[in-house]
């Protein structure tokens, strides 16, 4: 017997680590008009949600309603719910007006059957900086207050802020917000290179007719589904009437002050 014989046999080649997984993006749009007259439209693009806006009563631009979801749900969107009020005017942030958006928010919420759980994103249009960024964290706690008081002592929504990437990472930092959605204003402070985002916006969707704002959204972000007859449940089961589903969805320019 010879000493190659003898000599132990070579380790095996190490295996190759698997790649980690993939988050899939989802692609959405936000826009100011009601999607009830693109439907068709939308039903051929390929899109994963919609983000819609509560309003004030007396804004000019169609807030969501209830038909729209249903219609938006039906067609195998998830919906991205954001209020927009005075959002652009730095003087607007404050505990109070947080507070008092949320609670108009939270009505609206369910007016249309948001479900718990899902998100409302809060819109911070502004570039906010240095005693202004103050100021929207307090609005954010009154947001955070109103949520709070509105759902009788715990808020059935999650709370999203979109805004600049200073924005975004002082309200999230800060535990007053779940989930980020960056605005397409780059110029802003923060905005290049913040990635903490759950939804970002860029430019328009070049197939689409109609103005919008595209959107790329990763991993859950608060969008949600609503049913027209029967409660659809976490995983689609119809269960009861007049009820919702939500299902954890898979991610504008600057929002004009001619949408409000």
């Amino acid at each position: 017997m010879t000493l190659a014989a003898c000599a132990a046999p070579p380790p095996p080649p190490p295996v190759a680590a698997a790649p980690p997984p993939q988050i899939r993006s989802g692609q959405g749009i936000d826009l100011a008009t009601d999607t009830g007259y693109f439907l068709n439209e939308l039903k051929g693009s390929r899109l994963d949600f919609v983000a819609r806006y509560y309003r004030e009563p007396d804004s000019r631009w169609p807030a969501l309603s209830a038909g729209e979801a249903r219609l938006l749900s039906a067609a195998g969107l998830k919906i991205v719910a954001v209020w927009e009020s005075h959002s652009q005017h730095p003087t607007h942030f404050t505990f109070a007006s947080g507070y008092g958006d949320a609670t108009k928010a939270y009505l609206e919420a369910k007016a249309i059957g948001q479900p718990p759980g899902s998100a409302i994103y809060f819109a911070v249009d502004f570039n906010a900086r240095g005693r202004w960024v103050e100021a929207v964290d307090d609005y954010f706690r009154g947001v955070a207050a109103g949520l709070t008081a509105a759902g009788g002592g715990k808020s059935d929504y999650a709370v999203g802020v979109y805004g600049s990437g200073a924005v975004c990472a002082e309200v999230k930092g800060a535990g007053l917000a779940r989930y980020a959605w960056l605005s397409n204003s780059l110029a802003w402070d923060g905005s290049l290179g913040y990635q903490d985002w759950n939804i970002r916006q860029s430019g328009r969707t070049a197939p689409l007719s109609f103005n919008h704002d595209a959107d790329e959204a990763r991993a859950e972000y608060g969008g949600f589904q609503v049913a027209s007859t029967g409660d659809l449940g976490p995983f689609g089961s119809a269960q009861a009437s007049n009820s919702v589903g939500w299902a954890p969805a898979g991610a504008p320019q600057q929002l004009s002050a001619a949408l409000r």
